[in-house]
């Protein structure tokens, strides 16, 4: 494994990965961990959603030296459907032909599933039978994962790990984490049950949807949960929250649907960056307070919610190729999961370089920046 570059290792505290939902767009968060793999750099923390979930089932449940291998061996499983044998990996940088590429494999992916994660159900046709719920079965991606997820390591303690799913009755979202009780392919594929296409899963007699429904990034999560902990916190988005003015009704729906699942990735961030200022000035308050009041239990509240830890948020965003369009999320032809590989890789390797975060202020509060922004 290489050795750490000088300016990940003075990175502050515990190392996390945060990985969005997005479909087959995921292979560009295993891009991204292959090459801050290669860096020396772990994760302690992963937190996923959807096919976050799946790449962090991957990560948390293998040694370190066995991820980047589980992780291809998964996306080459997916991705080798013959009915996309015959899409080509280049057609000669034509933005038209990336395109038509594009939409066709997508739908041979909606026609033909995708092996080892999902296939259709035949007929394809609503309310053909009683107690229809999805057009999917994803009996593949369970065997999948239980082939190449090793359960007992993932609740070992060796890496915490949570994922996030909604409750189909209740509408409430819930965080299922290894330090709280022992996970195992149901709470991963729950994360992962986004209606209509794939079916919800049940644990303990309740039905479980994708919980990028509610949620589309765990940030909030890790933030809540490691209060008093320092914090490098590696976030993988999938969606990007800003873009360009749509001009057609297909723009529209992409903007639409980049809109909804980035998922208040830059509130979350925002928010936690207006506390900077009130966490600061706590601290200089709580120092010029007389004994007595400095261990009072109120002053023990404040220094609580004022979270006097520093946390460092890199956020890597896939940005979109011109000729993707909506179908980006679902198209599982090898070509464009190489692709998305590759770009994870290039961002990785441009953020090591540029090193954003040796502009961030000093001290504790929550600071974040777009280490995929182009200087």
């Amino acid at each position: 494994m290489a050795t750490i570059p000088a300016h990940i290792a003075s990175l502050p505290g515990m190392p996390v990965l945060v990985l969005q939902g997005g479909g087959a767009m995921g292979s560009y968060q295993a891009g991204v961990f292959a090459a801050l793999d290669e860096a020396g750099y772990c994760p302690e923390v992963v937190a996923g959603i959807s096919i976050g979930a799946i790449n962090g089932a991957l990560i948390a449940g293998n040694p370190p030296e066995r991820r980047c291998e589980r992780l291809m061996t998964f996306w080459e499983r997916i991705t080798g459907s013959p009915a996309l044998s015959w899409v080509a990996s280049d057609v000669g940088g034509n933005q038209q032909a990336e395109g038509l590429r594009h939409q066709w494999a997508a739908a041979a992916t909606a026609l033909a599933g995708a092996p080892g994660f999902f296939r259709p159900r035949w007929p394809w046709l609503p309310n053909w039978w009683p107690g229809q719920v999805a057009l999917y079965d994803t009996g593949a991606l369970k065997a999948t994962l239980e082939q190449l997820v090793d359960w007992d390591l993932l609740n070992s303690g060796a890496v915490r790990f949570a994922v996030g799913a909604v409750n189909v009755e209740t509408g409430n979202f819930t965080y299922f984490c290894s330090e709280q009780q022992r996970l195992d392919v149901r709470h991963v594929m729950a994360s992962g049950a986004l209606p209509p296409g794939l079916p919800p899963v049940e644990i303990d007699g309740q039905l479980w949807w994708d919980g990028g429904l509610v949620s589309n990034t765990p940030l909030d999560h890790v933030l809540d949960h490691d209060d008093d902990d320092d914090l490098t916190i590696f976030q993988v988005d999938l969606f990007p929250a800003r873009g360009a003015r749509p001009n057609t009704l297909e723009e529209v729906e992409e903007r639409a649907a980049d809109i909804r699942f980035s998922s208040r990735t830059r509130f979350t961030t925002d928010a936690q960056a207006r506390l900077n200022g009130p966490r600061r000035a706590w601290a200089r308050l709580a120092a010029k307070l007389p004994p007595e009041l400095r261990d009072s239990a109120d002053a023990q509240l404040l220094d609580r919610l004022a979270r006097g830890r520093r946390a460092v948020v890199a956020q890597l965003v896939y940005r979109d190729q011109p000729w993707q369009g909506t179908a980006k999320g679902r198209e599982f032809s090898r070509a464009t999961m190489m692709m998305h590989w590759r770009h994870g890789e290039a961002d990785v390797a441009a953020m090591l370089e540029r090193g954003g975060w040796a502009k961030l202020p000093d001290g504790p509060g929550v600071w974040s920046f777009d280490a995929t922004a182009q200087p």
